[in-house]
Protein backbone atom coordinates (compact mmCIF):
# COMPACT_ATOMS: atom_id res chain seq x y z
CA UNK A 1 0.00 0.00 0.00
CA UNK A 2 1.31 3.31 -1.00
CA UNK A 3 2.88 5.54 1.61
CA UNK A 4 1.08 3.22 4.38
CA UNK A 5 2.99 4.07 7.25
CA UNK A 6 -0.13 6.63 8.49
CA UNK A 7 -1.72 3.42 8.95
CA UNK A 8 -2.80 3.21 12.46
CA UNK A 9 -3.01 0.75 15.77
CA UNK A 10 -5.51 2.20 18.19
CA UNK A 11 -5.28 0.62 22.00
CA UNK A 12 -7.02 1.38 25.12
CA UNK A 13 -6.15 0.48 28.37
CA UNK A 14 -3.04 -1.33 26.41
CA UNK A 15 -5.56 -3.58 24.44
CA UNK A 16 -5.98 -3.31 20.44
CA UNK A 17 -9.54 -2.18 19.98
CA UNK A 18 -9.17 -1.30 16.25
CA UNK A 19 -7.37 0.85 13.14
CA UNK A 20 -7.21 4.57 12.77
CA UNK A 21 -5.34 6.54 9.92
CA UNK A 22 -3.34 9.55 10.12
CA UNK A 23 -4.74 12.69 8.52
CA UNK A 24 -2.62 15.78 9.61
CA UNK A 25 0.94 15.70 12.29
CA UNK A 26 -1.70 15.36 14.93
CA UNK A 27 -4.50 13.86 13.72
CA UNK A 28 -6.28 10.64 13.45
CA UNK A 29 -9.27 9.31 12.51
CA UNK A 30 -10.99 6.13 13.43
CA UNK A 31 -14.57 4.64 14.34
CA UNK A 32 -16.51 6.33 18.01
CA UNK A 33 -17.28 2.69 18.58
CA UNK A 34 -13.46 1.87 18.41
CA UNK A 35 -12.90 4.14 21.44
CA UNK A 36 -15.56 3.83 23.44
CA UNK A 37 -13.97 2.90 26.46
CA UNK A 38 -11.55 5.83 26.53
CA UNK A 39 -13.15 7.12 29.37
CA UNK A 40 -12.00 4.39 31.47
CA UNK A 41 -8.77 3.86 30.61
CA UNK A 42 -5.67 5.19 28.54
CA UNK A 43 -5.85 5.70 24.68
CA UNK A 44 -2.65 5.38 22.59
CA UNK A 45 -2.17 5.23 19.18
CA UNK A 46 1.01 3.55 17.29
CA UNK A 47 2.31 2.90 13.69
CA UNK A 48 3.68 -0.14 12.55
CA UNK A 49 4.89 0.97 9.24
CA UNK A 50 7.31 3.35 11.41
CA UNK A 51 8.81 0.99 14.32
CA UNK A 52 11.16 4.05 15.30
CA UNK A 53 8.23 5.84 16.61
CA UNK A 54 6.29 4.79 19.92
CA UNK A 55 3.22 5.02 20.72
CA UNK A 56 1.51 7.94 21.20
CA UNK A 57 -0.72 9.55 24.23
CA UNK A 58 -4.32 10.47 21.89
CA UNK A 59 -7.45 12.11 23.29
CA UNK A 60 -10.93 12.45 21.15
CA UNK A 61 -11.73 15.87 20.45
CA UNK A 62 -14.57 14.84 17.88
CA UNK A 63 -17.33 12.17 18.47
CA UNK A 64 -19.77 12.04 15.41
CA UNK A 65 -23.05 10.98 17.48
CA UNK A 66 -22.58 7.49 17.59
CA UNK A 67 -25.71 6.47 20.28
CA UNK A 68 -24.40 3.03 20.66
CA UNK A 69 -26.23 0.58 17.99
CA UNK A 70 -24.23 -1.38 15.46
CA UNK A 71 -26.85 0.33 12.72
CA UNK A 72 -26.37 4.24 14.74
CA UNK A 73 -25.04 6.86 12.14
CA UNK A 74 -22.17 8.70 13.46
CA UNK A 75 -19.64 6.39 14.05
CA UNK A 76 -16.91 8.30 13.64
CA UNK A 77 -13.94 10.07 16.35
CA UNK A 78 -11.27 11.91 15.94
CA UNK A 79 -7.77 11.67 17.89
CA UNK A 80 -5.81 14.54 18.81
CA UNK A 81 -2.10 13.17 19.22
CA UNK A 82 -0.01 14.88 22.33
CA UNK A 83 2.57 15.19 20.25
CA UNK A 84 3.14 16.11 16.31
CA UNK A 85 4.71 13.53 14.21
CA UNK A 86 7.63 13.33 11.73
CA UNK A 87 5.43 11.73 9.04
CA UNK A 88 3.25 12.13 5.68
CA UNK A 89 -0.37 11.97 6.54
CA UNK A 90 -2.82 10.33 4.54
CA UNK A 91 -4.12 11.48 0.96
CA UNK A 92 -7.39 11.62 -0.19
CA UNK A 93 -9.20 10.67 -3.25
CA UNK A 94 -12.36 12.49 -4.96
CA UNK A 95 -15.40 11.29 -3.89
CA UNK A 96 -17.00 8.37 -5.44
CA UNK A 97 -13.56 7.19 -6.28
CA UNK A 98 -14.44 3.85 -5.22
CA UNK A 99 -17.06 3.50 -7.89
CA UNK A 100 -16.29 2.66 -11.77
CA UNK A 101 -17.21 -0.28 -14.03
CA UNK A 102 -15.47 -2.60 -12.84
CA UNK A 103 -15.22 -1.42 -9.28
CA UNK A 104 -11.72 -1.11 -8.58
CA UNK A 105 -10.11 -3.55 -6.05
CA UNK A 106 -10.28 -1.07 -2.31
CA UNK A 107 -7.46 -2.36 0.29
CA UNK A 108 -7.66 -1.89 4.31
CA UNK A 109 -5.12 -2.27 7.44
CA UNK A 110 -6.10 -3.75 10.34
CA UNK A 111 -5.48 -5.95 13.03
CA UNK A 112 -7.50 -8.47 13.47
CA UNK A 113 -6.83 -10.98 16.69
CA UNK A 114 -3.07 -12.60 16.38
CA UNK A 115 -2.03 -10.01 13.73
CA UNK A 116 -0.78 -6.84 15.94
CA UNK A 117 1.42 -6.53 13.09
CA UNK A 118 -1.47 -5.85 11.14
CA UNK A 119 -3.26 -7.53 7.99
CA UNK A 120 -4.73 -6.49 4.53
CA UNK A 121 -8.21 -7.14 3.52
CA UNK A 122 -8.99 -6.23 -0.51
CA UNK A 123 -12.74 -5.37 -0.96
CA UNK A 124 -14.91 -3.58 -3.80
CA UNK A 125 -17.82 -1.87 -3.09
CA UNK A 126 -21.21 -3.08 -4.28
CA UNK A 127 -22.90 0.09 -5.59
CA UNK A 128 -23.01 3.96 -5.45
CA UNK A 129 -26.38 3.70 -3.32
CA UNK A 130 -25.93 4.56 0.56
CA UNK A 131 -27.33 2.09 2.68
CA UNK A 132 -29.59 4.04 4.93
CA UNK A 133 -28.14 7.22 3.47
CA UNK A 134 -24.72 6.36 5.96
CA UNK A 135 -22.50 3.26 4.77
CA UNK A 136 -21.05 1.73 0.92
CA UNK A 137 -21.68 -2.55 1.51
CA UNK A 138 -18.13 -3.84 0.90
CA UNK A 139 -17.60 -7.22 -0.72
CA UNK A 140 -14.38 -9.76 -0.54
CA UNK A 141 -12.76 -9.55 -4.19
CA UNK A 142 -12.09 -13.22 -3.32
CA UNK A 143 -13.64 -16.28 -1.47
CA UNK A 144 -10.27 -16.91 0.49
CA UNK A 145 -8.03 -14.47 1.93
CA UNK A 146 -8.23 -11.66 5.25
CA UNK A 147 -11.77 -11.01 5.83
CA UNK A 148 -12.64 -7.36 7.55
CA UNK A 149 -12.96 -8.98 11.11
CA UNK A 150 -12.48 -7.32 13.86
CA UNK A 151 -9.78 -5.48 14.61
CA UNK A 152 -10.46 -3.09 11.00
CA UNK A 153 -13.09 -0.88 12.46
CA UNK A 154 -11.17 2.46 11.72
CA UNK A 155 -9.39 1.23 9.01
CA UNK A 156 -8.74 3.75 5.59
CA UNK A 157 -10.55 1.90 2.76
CA UNK A 158 -7.97 2.93 0.14
CA UNK A 159 -7.54 2.81 -3.75
CA UNK A 160 -4.50 0.64 -4.86
CA UNK A 161 -2.21 3.81 -5.01
CA UNK A 162 -2.99 5.01 -0.94
CA UNK A 163 -5.66 7.43 -1.37
CA UNK A 164 -7.94 6.81 0.81
CA UNK A 165 -11.87 6.57 -0.15
CA UNK A 166 -13.30 5.77 2.97
CA UNK A 167 -13.20 4.19 6.58
CA UNK A 168 -14.48 0.88 7.72
CA UNK A 169 -16.80 0.84 9.83
CA UNK A 170 -19.08 -2.87 10.29
CA UNK A 171 -17.58 -5.58 9.78
CA UNK A 172 -18.24 -9.42 9.51
CA UNK A 173 -18.94 -10.85 13.20
CA UNK A 174 -19.59 -14.09 11.76
CA UNK A 175 -17.20 -16.81 10.52
CA UNK A 176 -16.43 -16.75 6.57
CA UNK A 177 -19.11 -13.55 6.26
CA UNK A 178 -17.40 -11.15 3.84
CA UNK A 179 -19.46 -8.60 3.36
CA UNK A 180 -18.77 -5.31 5.55
CA UNK A 181 -19.68 -1.94 5.17
CA UNK A 182 -17.19 1.87 4.96
CA UNK A 183 -18.50 5.61 5.70
CA UNK A 184 -17.19 7.30 2.74
CA UNK A 185 -15.58 10.45 2.87
CA UNK A 186 -18.52 12.50 1.96
CA UNK A 187 -20.36 10.74 4.84
CA UNK A 188 -17.30 11.36 6.98
CA UNK A 189 -17.26 15.04 6.46
CA UNK A 190 -20.70 15.21 8.03
CA UNK A 191 -19.21 14.44 11.42
CA UNK A 192 -16.07 16.50 11.10
CA UNK A 193 -15.89 19.88 9.07
CA UNK A 194 -12.35 20.02 9.02
CA UNK A 195 -12.14 16.75 6.48
CA UNK A 196 -13.54 18.73 3.65
CA UNK A 197 -10.56 21.01 3.45
CA UNK A 198 -8.57 17.29 2.66
CA UNK A 199 -10.68 16.31 -0.04
CA UNK A 200 -10.00 17.39 -3.51
CA UNK A 201 -12.75 17.92 -5.98
CA UNK A 202 -11.27 16.38 -8.82
CA UNK A 203 -8.04 13.86 -9.54
CA UNK A 204 -5.92 16.12 -11.58
CA UNK A 205 -4.81 19.53 -12.56
CA UNK A 206 -5.31 22.72 -10.06
CA UNK A 207 -7.75 21.80 -7.01
CA UNK A 208 -9.53 24.65 -5.68
CA UNK A 209 -10.76 23.22 -2.61
CA UNK A 210 -7.67 24.40 -0.15
CA UNK A 211 -7.86 27.76 -1.77
CA UNK A 212 -11.89 28.09 -1.27
CA UNK A 213 -11.82 27.37 2.26
CA UNK A 214 -8.81 29.35 3.14
CA UNK A 215 -11.03 32.10 1.83
CA UNK A 216 -13.57 31.03 4.21
CA UNK A 217 -11.38 31.01 7.00
CA UNK A 218 -10.71 34.79 5.55
CA UNK A 219 -13.71 36.16 5.12
CA UNK A 220 -15.12 34.54 8.65
CA UNK A 221 -12.03 36.60 10.43
CA UNK A 222 -12.81 39.29 8.92
CA UNK A 223 -16.38 39.30 9.44
CA UNK A 224 -17.21 39.66 5.51
CA UNK A 225 -20.98 40.70 4.98
CA UNK A 226 -22.39 38.48 1.74
CA UNK A 227 -25.02 36.47 0.58
CA UNK A 228 -23.72 32.54 1.32
CA UNK A 229 -27.02 32.08 -1.50
CA UNK A 230 -25.93 34.55 -4.07
CA UNK A 231 -22.67 33.08 -4.15
CA UNK A 232 -23.88 29.46 -3.88
CA UNK A 233 -26.38 30.42 -6.98
CA UNK A 234 -23.88 31.95 -8.61
CA UNK A 235 -21.11 29.01 -8.53
CA UNK A 236 -23.53 26.49 -9.80
CA UNK A 237 -25.16 28.36 -12.54
CA UNK A 238 -28.04 28.27 -14.38
CA UNK A 239 -27.71 24.40 -14.58
CA UNK A 240 -26.97 23.16 -11.48
CA UNK A 241 -29.02 22.38 -8.32
CA UNK A 242 -31.65 24.43 -7.01
CA UNK A 243 -31.71 26.37 -3.54
CA UNK A 244 -31.93 24.12 -0.86
CA UNK A 245 -35.10 25.09 0.67
CA UNK A 246 -34.42 27.46 4.00
CA UNK A 247 -30.89 28.48 2.09
CA UNK A 248 -27.50 28.85 3.95
CA UNK A 249 -26.58 29.87 7.00
CA UNK A 250 -23.31 30.71 7.08
CA UNK A 251 -20.64 30.42 4.11
CA UNK A 252 -19.21 27.41 5.40
CA UNK A 253 -22.43 25.82 4.81
CA UNK A 254 -22.94 26.62 1.59
CA UNK A 255 -19.32 25.48 0.44
CA UNK A 256 -19.76 22.37 1.86
CA UNK A 257 -23.49 21.60 -0.18
CA UNK A 258 -21.29 22.11 -2.94
CA UNK A 259 -17.99 20.60 -2.52
CA UNK A 260 -20.62 17.33 -1.28
CA UNK A 261 -23.84 17.54 -3.40
CA UNK A 262 -22.59 18.67 -6.52
CA UNK A 263 -22.24 16.51 -9.28
CA UNK A 264 -18.19 16.88 -10.29
CA UNK A 265 -17.89 20.00 -8.16
CA UNK A 266 -14.46 21.08 -9.09
CA UNK A 267 -15.43 24.25 -11.55
CA UNK A 268 -18.32 25.22 -9.23
CA UNK A 269 -16.08 25.39 -6.25
CA UNK A 270 -13.45 27.09 -8.37
CA UNK A 271 -16.31 29.61 -9.43
CA UNK A 272 -17.22 29.86 -5.77
CA UNK A 273 -13.22 30.98 -4.90
CA UNK A 274 -12.93 33.23 -7.15
CA UNK A 275 -16.53 35.34 -6.63
CA UNK A 276 -15.32 35.42 -2.60
CA UNK A 277 -12.22 36.42 -3.44
CA UNK A 278 -13.52 39.36 -5.53
CA UNK A 279 -15.53 40.19 -2.25
CA UNK A 280 -13.34 40.27 0.25
CA UNK A 281 -10.87 42.54 -2.69
CA UNK A 282 -13.60 44.99 -2.52
CA UNK A 283 -13.80 44.61 0.96
CA UNK A 284 -10.72 47.06 2.23
CA UNK A 285 -9.24 49.69 1.02
CA UNK A 286 -6.21 49.45 -2.01
CA UNK A 287 -2.93 48.52 0.38
CA UNK A 288 -0.52 50.93 0.27
CA UNK A 289 2.51 50.18 -2.50
CA UNK A 290 4.85 47.36 -0.71
CA UNK A 291 8.21 48.08 0.53
CA UNK A 292 10.87 47.26 -1.56
CA UNK A 293 11.89 44.18 1.56
CA UNK A 294 8.33 43.40 2.83
CA UNK A 295 10.07 41.11 5.65
CA UNK A 296 12.66 42.41 8.30
CA UNK A 297 15.54 40.77 6.44
CA UNK A 298 19.06 42.68 5.84
CA UNK A 299 20.58 40.77 3.33
CA UNK A 300 24.47 39.98 3.18
CA UNK A 301 25.25 39.06 -0.35
CA UNK A 302 28.06 36.42 -0.68
CA UNK A 303 28.70 35.44 -4.56
CA UNK A 304 30.76 33.20 -6.25
CA UNK A 305 31.51 32.41 -9.83
CA UNK A 306 34.27 30.83 -11.60
CA UNK A 307 36.63 33.17 -12.54
CA UNK A 308 37.74 32.12 -16.38
CA UNK A 309 41.64 33.02 -14.89
CA UNK A 310 41.79 28.96 -14.46
CA UNK A 311 40.18 25.96 -13.09
CA UNK A 312 40.65 27.15 -9.59
CA UNK A 313 40.32 30.03 -9.26
CA UNK A 314 37.34 32.21 -7.71
CA UNK A 315 35.85 35.57 -7.74
CA UNK A 316 34.42 36.41 -4.73
CA UNK A 317 32.10 39.47 -3.99
CA UNK A 318 30.13 40.21 -0.70
CA UNK A 319 28.01 42.83 -0.35
CA UNK A 320 25.57 44.22 2.50
CA UNK A 321 21.84 45.73 1.23
CA UNK A 322 20.88 48.88 3.84
CA UNK A 323 17.36 50.70 3.08
CA UNK A 324 17.38 49.37 -0.20
CA UNK A 325 20.56 49.78 -1.54
CA UNK A 326 23.81 47.46 -2.48
CA UNK A 327 26.64 48.19 -0.40
CA UNK A 328 29.99 46.52 -2.01
CA UNK A 329 32.49 45.34 0.81
CA UNK A 330 34.78 43.50 -1.66
CA UNK A 331 35.52 41.32 -4.49
CA UNK A 332 38.67 39.91 -5.91
CA UNK A 333 39.69 36.35 -7.28
CA UNK A 334 41.34 33.97 -4.80
CA UNK A 335 42.45 30.36 -5.37
CA UNK A 336 39.45 28.16 -4.13
CA UNK A 337 41.38 26.76 -0.89
CA UNK A 338 41.39 30.47 0.43
CA UNK A 339 37.27 31.16 -0.26
CA UNK A 340 36.48 30.86 3.04
CA UNK A 341 38.96 32.79 5.27
CA UNK A 342 37.87 35.73 2.78
CA UNK A 343 33.93 35.35 3.36
CA UNK A 344 34.62 34.87 6.22
CA UNK A 345 36.26 38.23 7.06
CA UNK A 346 34.32 40.18 4.70
CA UNK A 347 30.41 38.43 6.03
CA UNK A 348 32.17 39.98 9.59
CA UNK A 349 32.70 43.62 7.94
CA UNK A 350 29.44 43.68 6.12
CA UNK A 351 27.53 43.32 9.50
CA UNK A 352 28.63 46.98 10.05
CA UNK A 353 26.51 47.93 6.68
CA UNK A 354 23.57 46.84 8.10
CA UNK A 355 20.68 49.05 9.41
CA UNK A 356 21.30 48.74 13.56
CA UNK A 357 18.87 45.78 14.76
CA UNK A 358 18.13 44.53 11.54
CA UNK A 359 17.89 40.92 11.17
CA UNK A 360 20.59 39.35 9.18
CA UNK A 361 19.85 37.00 6.00
CA UNK A 362 23.57 35.55 4.89
CA UNK A 363 22.83 34.79 0.93
CA UNK A 364 25.37 32.62 -0.91
CA UNK A 365 24.56 33.45 -4.38
CA UNK A 366 26.62 30.09 -6.31
CA UNK A 367 26.41 28.42 -9.72
CA UNK A 368 24.29 25.17 -10.12
CA UNK A 369 27.01 22.63 -9.60
CA UNK A 370 28.40 24.40 -6.50
CA UNK A 371 24.52 24.81 -4.94
CA UNK A 372 25.69 21.70 -2.33
CA UNK A 373 28.23 23.48 -0.63
CA UNK A 374 28.41 23.16 3.23
CA UNK A 375 28.53 26.95 3.65
CA UNK A 376 26.05 27.16 6.74
CA UNK A 377 28.51 24.61 8.15
CA UNK A 378 31.77 27.29 7.43
CA UNK A 379 32.89 28.22 10.72
CA UNK A 380 32.32 32.07 12.13
CA UNK A 381 35.56 32.70 11.69
CA UNK A 382 39.10 31.52 12.96
CA UNK A 383 38.40 32.46 16.32
CA UNK A 384 34.81 31.38 16.72
CA UNK A 385 33.69 27.37 15.70
CA UNK A 386 30.11 28.07 15.50
CA UNK A 387 29.24 27.12 12.32
CA UNK A 388 27.55 30.33 10.24
CA UNK A 389 24.15 28.74 9.76
CA UNK A 390 23.87 28.24 13.43
CA UNK A 391 24.54 32.00 14.26
CA UNK A 392 22.69 33.50 11.23
CA UNK A 393 19.95 32.45 8.81
CA UNK A 394 21.97 31.15 5.73
CA UNK A 395 20.56 30.14 2.32
CA UNK A 396 22.08 29.43 -1.04
CA UNK A 397 20.48 30.85 -4.18
CA UNK A 398 21.13 29.63 -8.05
CA UNK A 399 23.41 32.11 -9.71
CA UNK A 400 21.33 31.51 -12.86
CA UNK A 401 17.86 31.78 -11.36
CA UNK A 402 19.33 35.05 -9.20
CA UNK A 403 20.03 36.80 -12.48
CA UNK A 404 17.50 35.98 -14.87
CA UNK A 405 14.81 38.48 -15.45
CA UNK A 406 12.33 36.40 -16.39
CA UNK A 407 12.62 34.12 -13.54
CA UNK A 408 12.98 37.08 -11.01
CA UNK A 409 9.67 38.54 -12.32
CA UNK A 410 7.88 35.20 -12.02
CA UNK A 411 9.53 34.73 -8.81
CA UNK A 412 8.26 38.39 -7.51
CA UNK A 413 5.07 37.54 -8.43
CA UNK A 414 4.98 34.37 -6.64
CA UNK A 415 6.24 36.35 -3.20
CA UNK A 416 4.05 38.50 -3.38
CA UNK A 417 1.10 36.02 -3.62
CA UNK A 418 2.39 34.17 -0.46
CA UNK A 419 2.65 37.21 1.12
CA UNK A 420 -0.92 39.20 0.35
CA UNK A 421 -2.85 35.70 0.32
CA UNK A 422 -4.37 34.65 3.24
CA UNK A 423 -5.93 31.63 1.91
CA UNK A 424 -3.35 29.31 3.06
CA UNK A 425 -0.30 27.83 4.28
CA UNK A 426 2.02 26.58 1.79
CA UNK A 427 1.99 22.56 1.90
CA UNK A 428 5.59 20.35 1.65
CA UNK A 429 5.77 19.42 -1.87
CA UNK A 430 7.53 15.95 -1.98
CA UNK A 431 9.72 15.03 -4.48
CA UNK A 432 10.93 11.77 -3.57
CA UNK A 433 13.77 9.03 -4.38
CA UNK A 434 11.71 6.89 -5.79
CA UNK A 435 9.60 8.87 -7.85
CA UNK A 436 9.82 8.16 -11.78
CA UNK A 437 8.23 11.53 -12.72
CA UNK A 438 10.05 12.90 -15.57
CA UNK A 439 11.04 16.69 -15.61
CA UNK A 440 8.18 17.77 -17.70
CA UNK A 441 5.48 16.37 -15.90
CA UNK A 442 7.29 17.82 -12.30
CA UNK A 443 7.70 21.05 -13.93
CA UNK A 444 3.45 21.05 -15.15
CA UNK A 445 2.76 19.56 -11.74
CA UNK A 446 4.68 22.51 -9.84
CA UNK A 447 3.37 24.95 -11.95
CA UNK A 448 -0.24 23.70 -11.69
CA UNK A 449 -0.13 23.28 -8.14
CA UNK A 450 1.32 26.81 -7.94
CA UNK A 451 3.93 25.10 -5.33
CA UNK A 452 5.79 27.66 -2.85
CA UNK A 453 7.60 25.25 -0.77
CA UNK A 454 9.23 21.81 -2.07
CA UNK A 455 11.55 19.09 -0.66
CA UNK A 456 13.86 16.34 -2.64
CA UNK A 457 14.98 13.58 -0.91
CA UNK A 458 18.06 13.74 -2.40
CA UNK A 459 20.93 15.94 -3.40
CA UNK A 460 20.57 17.86 -6.62
CA UNK A 461 23.21 15.96 -8.95
CA UNK A 462 21.21 13.17 -8.12
CA UNK A 463 18.45 13.49 -10.00
CA UNK A 464 19.83 17.21 -11.76
CA UNK A 465 16.62 17.25 -14.40
CA UNK A 466 14.07 17.14 -11.59
CA UNK A 467 16.10 19.67 -9.17
CA UNK A 468 15.99 22.16 -12.13
CA UNK A 469 12.11 21.80 -12.70
CA UNK A 470 12.15 23.21 -9.24
CA UNK A 471 14.50 26.12 -9.99
CA UNK A 472 12.90 26.92 -13.45
CA UNK A 473 9.03 26.90 -12.67
CA UNK A 474 10.11 28.85 -10.04
CA UNK A 475 9.84 27.26 -6.23
CA UNK A 476 10.46 30.19 -4.20
CA UNK A 477 11.61 27.67 -1.36
CA UNK A 478 13.69 24.37 -1.85
CA UNK A 479 15.23 22.12 0.86
CA UNK A 480 17.41 18.81 0.18
CA UNK A 481 19.72 16.89 2.35
CA UNK A 482 22.86 17.51 1.18
CA UNK A 483 23.94 14.00 1.86
CA UNK A 484 20.47 12.33 1.29
CA UNK A 485 19.71 9.23 -0.22
CA UNK A 486 22.08 8.83 -3.18
CA UNK A 487 19.82 7.41 -5.96
CA UNK A 488 15.79 5.27 -6.56
CA UNK A 489 17.42 1.82 -6.65
CA UNK A 490 15.88 0.63 -3.27
CA UNK A 491 12.03 -0.19 -2.64
CA UNK A 492 12.61 0.50 1.55
CA UNK A 493 12.08 4.03 3.37
CA UNK A 494 15.79 5.60 3.70
CA UNK A 495 17.48 8.86 4.99
CA UNK A 496 15.45 10.96 1.67
CA UNK A 497 12.32 9.29 3.19
CA UNK A 498 13.30 10.49 6.68
CA UNK A 499 14.44 14.10 5.58
CA UNK A 500 11.09 14.83 4.35
CA UNK A 501 8.80 12.72 6.64
CA UNK A 502 10.71 15.21 9.39
CA UNK A 503 10.59 18.19 7.04
CA UNK A 504 7.04 18.22 6.51
CA UNK A 505 5.36 19.04 10.53
CA UNK A 506 8.68 21.65 11.02
CA UNK A 507 7.47 24.05 7.74
CA UNK A 508 4.15 22.82 6.71
CA UNK A 509 2.05 26.15 7.39
CA UNK A 510 4.82 28.43 7.92
CA UNK A 511 5.03 31.35 6.00
CA UNK A 512 7.89 31.60 3.59
CA UNK A 513 9.35 34.33 4.64
CA UNK A 514 10.05 32.78 8.13
CA UNK A 515 11.28 29.79 6.67
CA UNK A 516 15.50 31.06 7.08
CA UNK A 517 14.81 31.63 10.53
CA UNK A 518 13.04 27.97 11.52
CA UNK A 519 15.77 27.08 9.85
CA UNK A 520 18.80 28.24 11.29
CA UNK A 521 16.77 27.20 15.15
CA UNK A 522 16.64 23.66 13.09
CA UNK A 523 20.32 24.02 12.30
CA UNK A 524 21.23 25.15 16.03
CA UNK A 525 18.85 21.93 17.82
CA UNK A 526 20.70 19.95 15.22
CA UNK A 527 23.77 20.65 16.35
CA UNK A 528 23.23 20.51 20.35
CA UNK A 529 22.45 17.01 19.87
CA UNK A 530 24.69 14.14 21.28
CA UNK A 531 25.06 12.86 18.14
CA UNK A 532 24.21 14.88 15.11
CA UNK A 533 24.79 12.77 12.69
CA UNK A 534 21.77 10.50 13.48
CA UNK A 535 19.82 13.38 13.27
CA UNK A 536 17.73 13.86 9.97
CA UNK A 537 18.04 17.18 9.31
CA UNK A 538 22.34 16.95 9.74
CA UNK A 539 22.92 18.27 6.56
CA UNK A 540 19.82 20.11 5.09
CA UNK A 541 20.42 22.93 2.60
CA UNK A 542 17.75 25.83 1.80
CA UNK A 543 17.30 27.39 -1.31
CA UNK A 544 15.91 30.86 -0.38
CA UNK A 545 15.21 33.22 -3.32
CA UNK A 546 12.97 36.55 -2.87
CA UNK A 547 13.74 39.20 -5.87
CA UNK A 548 12.17 42.03 -3.52
CA UNK A 549 15.06 41.40 -0.98
CA UNK A 550 17.32 42.37 -3.65
CA UNK A 551 16.04 45.63 -5.52
CA UNK A 552 19.57 46.29 -7.24
CA UNK A 553 20.21 45.34 -10.81
CA UNK A 554 22.84 41.84 -9.68
CA UNK A 555 24.71 42.59 -11.88
CA UNK A 556 28.69 42.08 -10.85
CA UNK A 557 30.03 44.97 -8.60
CA UNK A 558 33.28 45.04 -10.83
CA UNK A 559 35.56 42.21 -13.13
CA UNK A 560 38.08 40.93 -10.75
CA UNK A 561 39.53 39.21 -13.71
CA UNK A 562 39.83 42.65 -15.76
Amino acid sequence: MTGGAWNARVECGGLVVGAGFLVAPRTVLTCAHVVQGSERAPLTVSFPGRRDLLSVPATVTVHGGWAGGATDPGDLAVLELDRALPMRPAGFAPPGAEQGLPAPALEAYGFPNGYGEGQIAEYRAVSATLIADEWVQLEAVTAHGQPLAPGFSGAAVTLKDGRVVGMVAQVAGEQGVRVARMLPVAVMARYWTGLSELVPARAGGQDPTRRLYGLVRRAEADGLECSPDRLFMDAVGDFGPALPPGGFSSLRKAVGYVQWEVEQPAEALARFADRLERLLSAAHAPAPAPAPVPVSWSPILVELDRSGAGADQVTVEVSAYRDGRRRPVGAVRLPRARVRSYVQECVDEAFAHLTPGADELITFVLPREWLNEPVAHWECGPEDSTPLGCAHPVVVADRFRHRSGRLRHQLGKKWEKSTTDAAGSPVLHRVDCGSRENQAGLRKRLREEETELAGYATPPDSAPDRFEAGLTTPVPVLLWPRTGCPGTDHAAPCAGTAFLDGLAPRLEGVPPAEIPRRIRELREEVAAEEDPSRHWARDIQLLWDDPRCFPAPAASLHSPVA
